[in-house]
């Protein structure tokens, strides 16, 4: 039996243990100490040599920009498992040059950017310009028109050999400077995958999108469920099928062409970006003293024609026209108090051309807001419906606190006297004035006669002080 280790004994043994841990420690540190001279030797090699240092990498990151609606569109173009077959692969060769130049173009036309492009698979987007809302639509047309260019490019025996799988996705976008695409920006984020699962996910020569997308473009495209696709952290999306557009919205040439109807149902919802875009700048611009000519007046008039139009039976794109003269039917104020009716126009035509109107569309607006010019002589029911809206406060109950926010402002601008003559100017210009539309009549024509009595009432009160 072993005889137990006395306490002398266990302090030998532990102090050589402790000397030969710190001879140990002593050249791990002195390795460490090695290895950290030759990294950082390596990391100034790295600062030096690299394109994009650390310090720009964090700027980079720190500026980037959250998109928070942007469309993706996934390609892959598929038919080289074929190609190897052919005793002459060129002539197919040629036809994918000619098919990725008819993707470029078509997206150009849309003013789609190619954001990624990676062997035979390419990543398009709609929305990086600006937050609007009918790049959905604009990304679903562009998959439309690439799938009838891939279509119309046949092999010498008639057949159809490349062809492409597409997946569409809307939603935030990660922009961070520095990029290599065009745009001087690299784009990330879970949209991008979204896209690409959808389109690997669906069969060659068709087009899927998520349900995001779908809700989006429904009232434009013909779609249909077709699965599910599980995405993490954001369980089981629905996928879509495009089939293309809606019946009610196909050309009688082909159900591949929209029609007038579309286009105007497009337009009516491009009066959103347009409207909000003009609003916010009319509030920053407009002058502080101008009390009646304001944002709240604008939307008056915007809310007063769509109420008249639909009541009178205007067409739908009509609507659309009168909305867009009231709109821009003041914004001239920002560059002259007279004539502002006619700087209006010049805005007006700027602003429309940019967002595909056309010139027969633009002209109908633009004789809209010139039709307000006092006094108004309307020659047509669009031009009646324009004048009773600009003018509906005369019939309304709070006639008399917004025509005192009239009188402030022209007596900023010098261009009226005392209140007693404001009353009498008023009571002149009511008492001569007319609807001309029927539903005007119905609604303010009663009221306006109250205004008079009290006009009436407010001179002969001031005569007797």
């Amino acid at each position: 039996m072993e005889e137990p280790e006395s306490y002398i004994e266990r302090i030998h043994r532990l102090a050589d243990r402790n000397k030969e841990l710190k001879n140990q420690l002593d050249e791990l540190v002195k390795r460490f100490t090695s290895i950290e001279m030759q990294n950082k030797q390596y990391q100034d090699i790295v600062s030096k040599y690299a394109q994009e240092p650390e310090e720009k990498v964090r700027d980079a990151r720190k500026n980037a920009k959250r998109l928070r609606m942007v469309s993706v569109l996934y390609i892959s173009v598929h038919g080289f498992e074929e190609l190897y077959r052919l005793e002459d692969p060129s002539p197919m060769v040629d036809l994918l040059d000619e098919l990725y130049l008819a993707l470029e173009e078509i997206a150009f036309i849309y003013n789609v950017v190619k954001i990624k492009s990676v062997g035979d698979v390419m990543i398009f987007a709609a929305g990086l310009q600006g937050e609007n809302r009918t790049n959905p639509i604009d990304i679903v047309r562009v998959a439309l028109e690439m799938q009838q260019a891939v279509e119309k490019l046949k092999a010498p025996d008639g057949k159809q050999f490349w062809r492409l799988k597409m997946g569409i996705h809307t939603g935030p976008v990660v922009a961070i400077p520095g990029g290599n695409s065009a745009q001087g920006y690299s784009f990330s984020g879970d949209s991008i995958n979204i896209a690409c699962r959808l389109g690997e996910a669906c069969p060659a020569s068709s087009i899927s999108t998520s349900v995001m997308t779908y809700e989006l473009i429904k009232e434009f495209f013909d779609s249909s469920l077709i699965g599910k696709m599980p995405v993490k952290y954001k369980g089981n999306l629905g996928m879509y099928n495009i089939s293309g557009y809606r019946p009610e919205l196909q050309s009688s040439e082909s159900d591949l062409i929209p029609n007038h109807k579309f286009k105007v149902q497009y337009l009516t919802l491009k009066f959103l970006d347009i409207q909000e875009e003009l609003l916010d700048y009319l509030e920053s611009k407009l002058p502080e003293n101008l009390y009646y000519h304001n944002i709240k007046h604008t939307i008056d008039v915007i809310t007063e024609v769509e109420l008249i139009g639909w009541a009178e039976g205007v067409s739908e794109e009509n609507i659309l026209l009168l909305k867009l003269a009231a709109l821009f039917h003041d914004a001239g104020h920002t560059i002259s108090y007279k004539n502002h009716e006619h700087y209006g126009t010049v805005m007006a035509r700027e602003k429309l051309a940019s967002y595909d109107f056309d010139a027969e569309q633009i002209e109908t607006v633009c004789r809209l807001i010139m039709a307000t010019k006092m006094p108004p002589k309307p020659m047509d029911l669009l031009e009646a419906i324009m004048c009773d809206s600009d003018l509906d406060y005369l019939g309304r109950t709070d006639f008399i606190p917004v025509s005192n926010t009239l009188f402030k402002e022209l007596k900023e601008y010098d261009m009226i006297g005392s209140w007693k003559e404001w009353n009498k100017l008023q009571l002149k210009f009511i008492s001569n004035h007319q609807y001309f539309t029927k539903t005007a009549l119905q609604l303010r024509e009663v009221n306006k006669q109250q205004q008079i009595d009290r006009l009436e009432q407010l001179i002969s009160n001031s005569s007797m002080i």
